[in-house]
Protein backbone atom coordinates (compact mmCIF):
# COMPACT_ATOMS: atom_id res chain seq x y z
CA UNK A 1 0.00 0.00 0.00
CA UNK A 2 2.91 2.23 1.09
CA UNK A 3 4.69 1.65 -2.34
CA UNK A 4 1.81 2.52 -4.27
CA UNK A 5 1.03 6.22 -2.48
CA UNK A 6 4.96 6.18 -3.27
CA UNK A 7 4.37 5.99 -6.91
CA UNK A 8 1.41 7.96 -7.28
CA UNK A 9 2.99 10.66 -5.59
CA UNK A 10 5.94 10.71 -7.57
CA UNK A 11 4.09 10.53 -10.89
CA UNK A 12 2.15 13.54 -9.76
CA UNK A 13 5.16 15.17 -9.08
CA UNK A 14 6.64 14.43 -12.25
CA UNK A 15 3.48 16.13 -14.64
CA UNK A 16 4.79 19.66 -14.87
CA UNK A 17 8.02 18.64 -15.64
CA UNK A 18 6.46 17.07 -18.81
CA UNK A 19 4.85 20.70 -19.52
CA UNK A 20 1.17 19.06 -18.47
CA UNK A 21 -0.99 22.00 -17.21
CA UNK A 22 -4.36 21.54 -15.82
CA UNK A 23 -6.71 23.55 -19.14
CA UNK A 24 -8.58 25.69 -16.19
CA UNK A 25 -5.89 26.27 -14.07
CA UNK A 26 -3.10 28.90 -13.89
CA UNK A 27 -1.72 29.68 -17.25
CA UNK A 28 -3.67 26.93 -18.98
CA UNK A 29 -5.18 26.72 -22.27
CA UNK A 30 -8.91 27.85 -20.99
CA UNK A 31 -7.87 30.42 -17.86
CA UNK A 32 -9.93 32.98 -18.39
CA UNK A 33 -12.08 31.30 -21.65
CA UNK A 34 -15.53 31.39 -19.42
CA UNK A 35 -17.84 34.22 -20.58
CA UNK A 36 -16.12 35.43 -23.07
CA UNK A 37 -17.91 33.68 -26.02
CA UNK A 38 -21.26 34.79 -27.04
CA UNK A 39 -23.14 31.70 -28.85
CA UNK A 40 -25.45 32.63 -31.64
CA UNK A 41 -29.21 32.79 -31.02
CA UNK A 42 -30.89 29.18 -32.04
CA UNK A 43 -33.52 28.49 -35.12
CA UNK A 44 -34.82 25.37 -33.67
CA UNK A 45 -35.39 23.19 -31.04
CA UNK A 46 -31.97 21.25 -32.18
CA UNK A 47 -30.13 24.64 -31.49
CA UNK A 48 -31.57 25.16 -28.27
CA UNK A 49 -29.95 22.63 -27.16
CA UNK A 50 -26.75 22.89 -28.42
CA UNK A 51 -26.58 26.46 -27.32
CA UNK A 52 -27.80 25.43 -23.97
CA UNK A 53 -25.17 23.09 -23.31
CA UNK A 54 -22.36 25.42 -24.96
CA UNK A 55 -23.33 27.85 -22.78
CA UNK A 56 -23.15 25.78 -19.77
CA UNK A 57 -19.80 24.51 -20.60
CA UNK A 58 -18.55 27.83 -21.89
CA UNK A 59 -20.71 30.31 -19.46
CA UNK A 60 -22.98 32.77 -20.00
CA UNK A 61 -21.25 35.68 -21.91
CA UNK A 62 -20.10 38.71 -19.60
CA UNK A 63 -17.53 40.02 -21.35
CA UNK A 64 -17.92 38.63 -24.72
CA UNK A 65 -14.68 38.93 -26.97
CA UNK A 66 -15.83 36.39 -29.44
CA UNK A 67 -19.08 34.96 -31.02
CA UNK A 68 -19.50 31.39 -32.16
CA UNK A 69 -21.46 30.67 -35.19
CA UNK A 70 -22.75 26.64 -36.09
CA UNK A 71 -24.04 25.43 -38.55
CA UNK A 72 -26.38 21.91 -38.28
CA UNK A 73 -26.66 19.30 -40.54
CA UNK A 74 -29.11 16.26 -39.19
CA UNK A 75 -29.76 12.81 -41.10
CA UNK A 76 -31.60 9.66 -39.90
CA UNK A 77 -31.03 5.74 -40.72
CA UNK A 78 -32.97 3.01 -39.56
CA UNK A 79 -30.70 0.32 -38.36
CA UNK A 80 -32.28 -2.83 -36.89
CA UNK A 81 -34.91 -4.16 -39.62
CA UNK A 82 -36.69 -7.12 -38.76
CA UNK A 83 -37.53 -10.71 -41.00
CA UNK A 84 -40.71 -7.97 -41.94
CA UNK A 85 -38.93 -5.14 -42.91
CA UNK A 86 -40.02 -3.02 -39.81
CA UNK A 87 -37.28 -0.83 -38.67
CA UNK A 88 -36.27 -1.04 -34.72
CA UNK A 89 -34.16 1.05 -34.93
CA UNK A 90 -32.62 4.69 -35.88
CA UNK A 91 -29.62 6.60 -35.85
CA UNK A 92 -29.26 10.06 -35.84
CA UNK A 93 -26.46 11.53 -37.56
CA UNK A 94 -24.72 15.23 -36.87
CA UNK A 95 -22.58 17.63 -38.52
CA UNK A 96 -22.17 20.63 -37.01
CA UNK A 97 -19.47 23.11 -38.59
CA UNK A 98 -18.65 26.07 -36.67
CA UNK A 99 -16.80 29.48 -36.76
CA UNK A 100 -15.26 31.49 -33.63
CA UNK A 101 -14.94 35.31 -34.81
CA UNK A 102 -13.16 37.72 -33.25
CA UNK A 103 -16.20 40.37 -32.17
CA UNK A 104 -13.74 43.96 -33.03
CA UNK A 105 -12.63 42.36 -36.25
CA UNK A 106 -15.14 40.04 -37.42
CA UNK A 107 -12.38 38.00 -38.24
CA UNK A 108 -12.64 34.33 -38.34
CA UNK A 109 -9.89 33.25 -35.67
CA UNK A 110 -10.86 29.22 -35.86
CA UNK A 111 -13.41 27.19 -37.06
CA UNK A 112 -13.96 23.71 -38.04
CA UNK A 113 -16.48 21.06 -38.08
CA UNK A 114 -17.72 17.50 -35.37
CA UNK A 115 -19.78 14.53 -36.13
CA UNK A 116 -21.06 11.79 -34.39
CA UNK A 117 -24.18 10.36 -34.07
CA UNK A 118 -26.74 8.81 -31.30
CA UNK A 119 -29.60 6.27 -31.92
CA UNK A 120 -33.06 5.25 -30.39
CA UNK A 121 -35.29 2.54 -30.78
CA UNK A 122 -38.87 2.00 -32.18
CA UNK A 123 -41.67 0.16 -31.82
CA UNK A 124 -42.80 -2.64 -34.03
CA UNK A 125 -45.59 -4.68 -34.78
CA UNK A 126 -46.27 -7.84 -31.99
CA UNK A 127 -47.71 -10.65 -34.05
CA UNK A 128 -47.61 -12.67 -31.08
CA UNK A 129 -50.45 -10.13 -29.07
CA UNK A 130 -51.84 -8.37 -32.76
CA UNK A 131 -50.65 -5.05 -31.25
CA UNK A 132 -47.98 -2.47 -31.99
CA UNK A 133 -44.60 -2.99 -29.40
CA UNK A 134 -45.18 0.85 -27.84
CA UNK A 135 -46.68 3.77 -28.99
CA UNK A 136 -46.19 6.81 -30.80
CA UNK A 137 -45.69 9.02 -27.87
CA UNK A 138 -42.71 7.06 -26.58
CA UNK A 139 -41.24 6.98 -30.24
CA UNK A 140 -41.94 10.73 -30.61
CA UNK A 141 -39.80 11.08 -27.08
CA UNK A 142 -37.53 8.84 -27.96
CA UNK A 143 -36.22 10.19 -30.91
CA UNK A 144 -36.45 13.77 -28.86
CA UNK A 145 -34.36 12.65 -26.42
CA UNK A 146 -31.70 11.44 -28.91
CA UNK A 147 -31.82 14.14 -30.70
CA UNK A 148 -30.92 16.52 -27.37
CA UNK A 149 -28.34 13.79 -26.69
CA UNK A 150 -26.74 14.42 -30.15
CA UNK A 151 -26.69 17.75 -29.23
CA UNK A 152 -24.70 17.27 -26.03
CA UNK A 153 -21.98 15.44 -27.90
CA UNK A 154 -21.65 17.77 -30.79
CA UNK A 155 -21.28 20.84 -28.34
CA UNK A 156 -18.94 18.85 -25.62
CA UNK A 157 -16.78 17.92 -29.04
CA UNK A 158 -16.34 21.74 -29.53
CA UNK A 159 -15.78 22.56 -26.65
CA UNK A 160 -12.73 20.56 -26.09
CA UNK A 161 -11.59 21.79 -29.78
CA UNK A 162 -11.83 25.06 -28.37
CA UNK A 163 -10.00 24.55 -25.25
CA UNK A 164 -7.58 22.40 -26.55
CA UNK A 165 -6.68 25.28 -29.68
CA UNK A 166 -7.33 27.92 -27.36
CA UNK A 167 -3.38 29.04 -27.15
CA UNK A 168 -3.35 29.50 -31.33
CA UNK A 169 -5.96 31.89 -31.56
CA UNK A 170 -6.47 33.41 -27.90
CA UNK A 171 -5.59 37.10 -27.93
Amino acid sequence: MWYSRRSLLLALAALPACGFTPAYGPGGAAAGLRGTIRVDAPSDEQGYYLVRRLEERLGQPTAPAYRLSASLAIGQDGLGITPDQDITRYRIRGELTWALRDIAGDTVVTDGMVRNFTGYSAPVFDNTRGSIAGNTVSVITAERDARERLMTILADQLVSRLIATAPEWRR
